[in-house]
């Protein structure tokens, strides 16, 4: 009997990218920490991910995931910016780019930060959506955050990433 060998799908490494929307990382307060957790467990999930574009939040960030995108990435996760405070702007500057909006990872993001008994979790306003054959997805800003928003995607992320094209059929 020959191996069974893995799907096409699994060996492909897709280009995916981050971008940290952070005024206080962009202007050198503060190293970021959340972008290469998140560069880290793409590449672990085989994604080919150059290190995070840390930006200032707002426009910056439409443009450092409009960029991704042009450049072929087929999945960008951005960090921070979700929150409620006046600079916390990261879902006004994505949402203009999407074509379509897949709210249930945003929610579910939400309701495993929830479920893991951080209420505060409710308060982020990330979203998530495609543009052109990109996913893109808002993740909260804080090292939990992130891990807990990375933990919903682990499951999902490489076949809603092919199935945006069609390839997963």
């Amino acid at each position: 009997m020959e191996p069974v060998s893995e799907p096409a799908s699994e060996s492909v490494s897709l280009p995916a990218a981050v971008v940290v929307a952070s005024n206080r990382a962009a202007s050198g307060v503060y190293a970021d920490e959340t972008g290469p957790l998140i560069v880290a467990w793409l590449r672990e999930r085989g994604f080919a991910c150059d290190e995070p574009a840390v930006v200032p939040d707002g426009d910056p960030v439409r443009e450092a995931v409009a960029a991704a995108v042009a450049a072929g990435a087929r999945l960008v996760l951005t960090t921070g910016g979700t929150g409620l405070t006046p600079t916390d702007r990261t879902p006004e500057a994505t949402r203009p780019l999407l074509d379509r909006e897949v709210p249930g990872i945003a929610e579910a993001i939400r309701a495993a930060g929830v479920a893991k008994g951080v209420p505060t979790a409710m308060l982020s306003r990330g979203t998530a959506g495609i543009v052109g054959d990109c996913l893109v997805v808002n993740l909260p800003g804080s090292r939990g955050g992130v891990k807990d928003g990375l933990g919903v995607l682990d499951p999902v992320v490489r076949h809603a990433v092919e199935q945006v094209v069609g390839s997963d059929h």
